[in-house]
């Protein structure tokens, strides 16, 4: 009975002390906290409306040109576009979102240029990745029992046309990927049974072994809300970070992953464990080695960011706080009512209890200077 005793008075102890540290840091990140004496962007300049810097002038410019030629009904410079990157397959899946967004505004070009050139696989594949867009805008993006009988009955109507669409644009372009992203993208809403999925996903890995929104979106496949489980979701997720090559962001998926069992409150027992402190140290790594303006780094160091500090990663958690700069508008901030105060309020405990030192003053950003994107 007396080790039970001493026990218990050393468990509140512990929790006292605990209580109490998170006490006292919460009171400095809200008080004491000076973001540019540790190398980050004034609270001044948080922006939560974005989750990274936004893309070169001259880029949104060409993206505007051609927006406007194609509602004016030239598809020839989106053509010239979606064709640029050549078996860059990961930039010109990326490329084809941007057609796709246009096209949701009106898409007579679209139909001009697939009757211009039949033959053109990746005009055949943005018809039918806007094919899927269409069903799963029907369905909307709740649970299935929030969603409508009627809603699922179009939806499910609506993707065999978008798998067929598909199927045939593979045959105009037999190394071009894109249409088996597609498949892959329509298999859970199409119930493709496991067997079904991975002939689709096989297909797509001759063609591309490290598309990343390929990766992604078999990942959905098998969370547990779909045709999986938590556990074959991560082990699908941690197979694609362990196959990443160097300057490869596909080591991302883990975190998406992570961001699922999140969702579904399912992730104590994954952050408990050794590995996840493990892999999310290893992924710092590997993030530090993709290009800089790669459109994907931003949400993946927010995401970093969180769960670094969920395992107690503080000094990994502090390099990412570092890195994103101003930018709080992604997830996990956005889920809360003021993104800029939890983003602020999360970078401040990562500064504390990694125990990090303030910057000479030269080395501060400033409220009219370019915040230091560090690695």
């Amino acid at each position: 009975m007396t080790h039970l005793l001493i026990f218990a008075l050393a468990v509140a102890v512990y929790l006292l002390y605990r209580y109490r540290r998170h006490r006292s840091h919460l009171t400095w990140a809200r008080e004491g906290f000076d973001p540019a004496a540790y190398g980050m962007a004034p609270r001044e300049r948080l922006d939560p409306t974005r989750s990274g810097p936004p893309a070169p002038l001259e880029e949104r410019e060409r993206s505007r040109a051609i927006a406007e030629a194609a509602w004016a009904g030239d598809w020839r410079p989106a053509a010239e576009y979606a064709a640029e990157p050549g078996d860059h397959w990961d930039e010109r899946w990326s490329r084809l979102g941007l057609l796709a967004a246009i096209a949701a505004d009106g898409d007579g070009w679209l139909t001009a240029w697939r009757a211009a050139q039949p033959d053109n696989c990746d005009a055949a594949t943005l018809e039918a990745k806007l094919l899927v867009r269409r069903a799963w805008e029907v369905r909307g993006s709740g649970y299935g029992h929030e969603v409508g009988e009627d809603a699922i009955n179009s939806f499910r109507e609506l993707l065999p046309a978008a798998i067929e669409a598909a199927r045939k644009a593979a045959l105009l372009d037999p190394a071009n990927p894109g249409p088996w992203v597609v498949i892959v993208t329509a298999a859970r809403g199409a119930q493709f049974t496991p067997e079904q999925f991975q002939e689709a996903w096989d297909e797509l890995l001759k063609r591309a072994w490290y598309h990343y929104d390929g990766h992604w979106q078999a990942m959905q496949y098998w969370c547990a809300k779909w045709f999986g489980s938590n556990d074959k979701m991560m082990a699908f997720a941690e197979s694609a970070m362990d196959a990443a090559p160097p300057g490869s962001p596909l080591g991302g998926i883990y975190l998406h992953a992570l961001a699922e069992l999140e969702e579904r409150r399912s992730i104590t027992g994954t952050l408990a464990a050794d590995k996840t402190t493990w892999r999310l140290t290893n992924l710092a790594t590997q993030l530090r080695q993709v290009r800089p303006d790669d459109e994907r780094l931003p949400q993946l160091r927010h995401l970093l960011a969180h769960f670094a500090g969920e395992v107690e990663s503080y000094e990994v958690a502090l390099e990412q706080f570092r890195a994103i700069g101003p930018w709080c508008g992604a997830r996990p901030w956005t889920k809360h009512e003021d993104p800029a105060a939890a983003f602020d309020l999360a970078r401040a405990l990562a500064v504390k209890r990694s125990k990090a030192e303030p910057l000479a003053p030269e080395l501060r950003p400033t409220k009219a200077s370019g915040v230091q994107h560090g690695r």
